[in-house]
């Protein structure tokens, strides 16, 4: 049960890490700001729920992929921890897709698929963090990630919708503050991933 309870305590961390929901708020704002609020309610429940289908599609076919691609657990691991690590230093370093500072005159909801889902929501670094969990996870805790996943999912919901009051009640800086941090943490997880594969490839002991 301990064990369990550390995993989902890990999982979470990652997903959150990775996700961020505070800091898309700026985001959101960004693309969606000058909507409705019927259509801003459409837009994030598009945008959660298109994020959480690809990313639980790739949790569970993940093996399938690692099988017909001949991907080993060890490549994959190292791979993924670069890429993660290269994420979180660029949130370190406060670099941002120009994506994310588009502003459109016309609110079209097509914006919740791309690029709010993919690839802010369930982008390459939400994809791999997951696929990591359950590389070699059973059933039950490849259900658990996927849980997890969607009370993200569901997080970055009520995030999107509460956006313009936390906004003011926090403020940018704050929320570029939390940013960083989540950075860090991200930066950590790659590099424990990149030390896993390492381990695991030279069947050295933890």
């Amino acid at each position: 049960m301990d064990n369990l309870i550390t995993f989902s305590i890990t999982v979470f961390t990652g997903f959150f890490a990775i996700m961020n929901p505070l800091s898309n708020i700026p985001v959101f704002l960004s693309l969606a700001g000058g909507a409705d609020r019927t259509t801003q309610r459409n837009i994030s429940k598009k945008a959660t729920l298109t994020a959480f289908v690809i990313v639980t599609l790739f949790l569970v076919l993940g093996k399938f992929i690692f099988l017909l691609f001949g991907i080993t657990i060890p490549a994959f691991k190292i791979t993924g921890g670069i890429l993660i690590f290269v994420v979180g230093f660029d949130m370190l370093q406060s670099k941002k897709s120009n994506v994310k500072h588009l502003k459109e005159t016309h609110i079209d909801e097509d914006i919740a698929i791309s690029p709010l889902a993919i690839p802010i929501l369930a982008g390459p670094g939400t994809i791999v963090t997951g696929m990591n969990f359950v590389s070699n996870a059973g059933y039950l805790k490849i259900g658990m990630v996927i849980m997890i996943f969607g009370l993200l999912c569901w997080m970055t919901y009520i995030s999107f919708m509460l956006s313009e009051l936390f906004i003011k009640k926090i403020g940018h800086n704050v929320i570029s503050v939390i940013g960083k941090i989540m950075g860090l943490i991200i930066a950590i997880i790659g590099t424990d991933m990149i030390i896993q594969g390492i381990k695991i490839s030279f069947t050295l002991s933890s």
